[in-house]
C-alpha cells in the first residue's frame, strides 16, 4: 500500500505541472491582479483581464499538442472562465443600474453551466460539449462550430471590457450609456453593436442549455422511479 502511495505522488504532481495547466495558473494570477486595479487603472485591467481570456486558447493548443489533456486541466479552465466572468459582471452591477441585470446574467451563467455539467455526468457523456442529440440547432451550432462558439464567447467578454471603460461614474444607467454609444459613428459604436448580437446569441445558448440539463435530470429522476419495484 505505501509503495502505491509513493508511485501516485509523482505522477499526481506530473499532471498539475501539465504546461497547459501551468498556463492555467497564469490565467488566475492575471485575474488577480486585473481585479486588484479594476476601478484604478480600468486600460490595464482591461489589457490583463483579456490576455488572460485568449490565454484559454492557449491552454487547449497546449494539452492537445504535448497531449497533456486532463480532467483537472479541463476543470480548472471552466473555473477560472466562470468565476472571471463572475467578478466582471458583480464589477458591472456596481457602476450601472438596474445592476438586477448583471447579477441575473451572472446567475443565468453559473446555473446553466453547472447544470449542463451534472447532465453529461448522468448521461454518461465525456463532454459537457457533446450535443449532438440535442433538438436546438442554435445548440448544435454553438458546440460543434469553434468560429461560433469564440465569435460568442468574445463578444460577451469584450461588450462586458467595453461597458466597464465608458462608464464614466458608478451610477450610470445602463440602456441610456447603450444607446448613447450606438448613435454615435465610429468604430466603437460598430464594436458595440457586433458585441452585442454575438452576447445575445450566447445568452440564448445559455437558455437553452439550461433546458436542457434540467429535462435530463428530470427525465433521470422519471427513469429511476419506473425502475423501482
Amino acid at each position: 500500500m505505501g509503495k502505491k502511495e509513493e508511485r501516485a505522488r509523482p505522477e499526481m504532481l506530473s499532471v498539475y505541472l501539465y504546461i497547459p495547466n501551468i498556463v492555467g495558473y497564469m490565467r488566475v494570477l492575471l485575474n488577480i491582479v486585473a481585479f486588484a486595479v479594476c476601478f484604478s487603472n480600468k486600460t490595464l485591467f482591461s489589457l490583463l483581464y483579456f490576455f488572460s481570456f485568449c490565454c484559454d486558447a492557449v491552454d487547449g493548443w497546449c494539452a492537445r499538442r504535448f497531449n497533456q489533456v486532463s480532467t483537472f486541466g479541463a476543470v480548472l479552465d471552466m473555473v477560472t472562465d466562470r468565476v472571471s466572468t463572475a467578478c466582471l459582471l458583480v464589477i458591472l452591477s456596481q457602476v450601472y443600474r438596474p445592476s438586477l441585470v448583471f447579477l441575473s446574467l451572472l446567475a443565468l451563467d453559473i446555473a446553466s453551466h453547472w447544470l449542463q455539467m451534472y447532465s453529461t455526468f448522468l448521461a454518461g457523456k465525456s463532454s459537457h460539449k457533446d450535443v449532438k442529440d440535442s433538438t436546438s440547432w442554435l445548440f448544435r451550432l454553438y458546440y460543434g462550430n469553434r468560429i461560433f462558439m469564440c465569435y460568442c464567447c468574445v463578444s460577451c467578454e469584450v461588450l462586458y471590457i467595453i461597458l466597464l471603460l465608458i462608464a464614466k461614474n458608478q451610477t450610470e444607467n445602463l440602456l441610456n450609456v447603450v444607446v448613447s454609444t450606438l448613435t454615435q459613428i465610429s468604430p466603437l459604436s460598430f464594436l458595440l453593436a457586433l458585441t452585442l448580437f454575438g452576447w445575445s446569441m450566447k445568452q440564448t445558448v445559455n437558455i437553452i442549455q439550461m433546458k436542457t440539463a434540467a429535462d435530463v435530470c428530470v427525465l433521470y429522476d422519471i427513469e429511476k422511479q419506473q425502475k423501482k419495484p
